[in-house]
């Protein structure tokens, strides 16, 4: 039988003023047995976050992480080098530098972890943007926590037996789990368009899986009534409309309740009028309904 070799993995880390977060998270990651053989770090030229990057390389020179390369990745915006994150520009240049290596990455056929840690809020929130859009069920998001440990303070680069620190999973929510999909989000350039892509096929998806329950979980009784209910008219007006008693327009839309709980996977209790209009209105907005 053959034996499959073990996947390379990179670790990208997105760095602000305390460069021991990502020595501190390969350690742990390397503890636990994950091959990582490259680290990425995506960090600004604020003078503060410089310093820790010299600092940080300084642990890379092969007598600390023997056989682990250091990549430095800069964040470049179009006037330059990336300071702090002030306007949209500035975001968009983080989004790409994050988007590029890890779909570089990916296209290497690696193992990612993301840790977030590590700079300003916007850089975790833009990592999981990222994460959403090209990770695989291998690669993870990851979180440092840390007990008796205070920004600011003594700079450690790794943990001493005594310390407490906890590597925290970070949950991704993927926009997609087809490989397919993921592949042809990855040759993208630009992660800009990559979002706009994924949107427009989640829209789509949402269309197809909404227009399937109209179509073949209701009645026909039950989707006239569900079209008036979701273009605003209470039940009084839609029983004049379809000369139907409000009962039977209520009994309808209670059918029409528990179906959507049951198609929505709502296992206590079927969801109320605001939940059905929430769902079904945009269906029935393109659809030019309750005319």
């Amino acid at each position: 039988m053959k034996r499959h070799r073990a996947r390379f993995q990179t670790l990208i880390a997105t760095l602000g003023s305390e460069p021991q977060v990502v020595t501190i998270v390969l350690d742990r990651l390397l503890a636990e047995g994950q091959r990582i053989d490259q680290v990425v770090v995506v960090y600004t030229a604020a003078d503060v976050v410089q310093a820790a990057m010299a600092r940080l390389a300084g642990e890379f020179d092969g007598a600390v992480y023997p056989g682990i390369a250091l990549r430095t990745a800069p964040v470049i915006g179009p006037d330059g080098a990336v300071e702090d994150f002030r306007t949209g520009d500035d975001v968009s240049a983080l989004l790409n530098a994050l988007y590029h290596e890890a779909r570089d990455a990916k296209r290497q056929g690696r193992v990612v972890h993301l840790c977030v840690s590590g700079g300003r809020k916007v850089m975790s929130i833009a990592g999981m943007v990222v994460a959403q859009l090209l990770f695989g069920p291998d690669d993870r998001v990851w979180h440092l926590m840390s007990e008796g440990w205070q920004p600011g303070g003594e700079k450690r680069m790794h943990l001493r037996p005594e310390d407490q620190i906890w590597l925290v999973p970070v949950p991704v929510l993927r926009w997609t789990d087809s490989a397919v999909l993921l592949a042809a989000l990855g040759d993208l350039d630009d992660p800009a368009e990559a979002i706009r892509r994924q949107e427009a096929l989640a829209r789509s998806e949402a269309m197809r899986r909404r227009r399937e329950f109209v179509e073949r979980w209701l009645s026909k009784a039950e989707r006239e009534v569900v079209e008036l209910a979701c273009v605003g008219l209470d039940n009084a007006a839609i029983a004049a409309r379809l000369h139907k008693s409000e009962q039977t327009v209520a009994n309808q839309l209670t059918q029409a309740y528990a179906k959507l709980g049951e198609w929505l996977g709502f296992p206590e209790r079927a969801p109320e009028r605001s939940v059905l209009i929430a769902e079904m209105a945009p269906y029935f907005t393109l659809k030019g309904g309750g005319k």
